[in-house]
């Protein structure tokens, strides 16, 4: 009875965690409500009416499917740059030593733990420097370099909870290189890729900053949810296209939760 009475959290705790959900989540719950409002050029709280038009309005705008394209497109090949870049990463670091492996380590996750304006300048200004034309690939390389990271941070660290013993067992068998990553190592680290990718997608999809220093003319979902901002009719269209950018982006991350939440759990760990 006295253990039950410990475990239980005070009052004061869990009303300061309700508020903080709630001060999170709510402005997410309302863009959901404005997406159905009858009103299309202001924010009425309570709406008006409730309307499923808009809906129908957005599933017919080309400019929409455009940005929606475009924007996946993106997303999916900074994914697997990422993919490829990040792991060959995380195995150089983890699974070998040599002098400054720690620096690089360093300068791999850097991109990440800038503003991303800084990056976006930065971006911009060396493809001007290269005479790079803005394109479909800057907005690539420029999503690269962040997506990058999230793979490294995931795969770095379930490389270092693989037991070296299964890797020296797989040579001393007469596996080669190949055929050890494709047995041994790949099915330990494989959520761990898994979650970074979609991780990295998430991110990709919905990236604004570097977005517009990379894009040129270009107008990814994300810019063209901004752009709409400012015009005065059919503003539920938009929240519409933000509805759909929180369910895709939510959905990976729940993914990525439920596939490395267990993570600990590695195949020959302390053997």
């Amino acid at each position: 009875m006295r253990s039950d009475r410990l475990n239980r959290s005070p009052l004061g705790l869990k009303i300061a965690a309700a508020a903080g959900l709630a001060f999170m989540h709510v402005p997410i719950l309302l863009i959901f409500l404005y997406a159905f409002t009858t009103e299309e050029k202001s924010y009425q709280f309570p709406p008006p009416g409730l309307t499923t038009q808009w809906l129908a309005v957005a599933w017919n705008r080309p400019d929409v499917w455009a940005a929606l394209t475009l924007s996946v497109k993106v997303a999916s090949i900074a994914t697997t740059v990422a993919l490829v870049l990040g792991t060959l990463c995380a195995a150089a670091v983890s699974q070998t030593r040599f002098f400054g492996r720690e620096t690089i380590s360093l300068l791999v996750i850097l991109p990440i733990a800038l503003p991303g304006i800084i990056t976006g300048i930065a971006l911009r200004s060396a493809f001007s420097m290269a005479e790079i034309p803005f394109s479909f690939w800057t907005i690539v390389l420029g999503h690269a370099t962040f997506c990058i990271v999230v793979v490294y941070n995931n795969a770095v660290a379930r490389f270092r909870r693989i037991s070296g013993s299964l890797i020296e067992a797989s040579m001393d068998l007469g596996a080669d290189g190949f055929q050890t990553f494709r047995y041994i190592i790949l099915p330990n680290i494989g959520t761990a890729l898994l979650a970074g990718g979609m991780l990295a997608f998430a991110l990709s999809f919905d990236e604004v900053i570097v977005t517009t220093f990379t894009a040129g003319q270009q107008s990814t979902l994300p810019i063209w949810m901004l752009e709409e901002l400012i015009r005065p009719r059919q503003r539920p269209v938009t929240n519409v296209v933000a509805m759909i950018v929180v369910l895709v982006t939510f959905l990976p991350i729940l993914g990525a939760y439920y596939l490395t939440r267990d993570g600990d759990q590695i195949a020959g760990a302390g053997k």
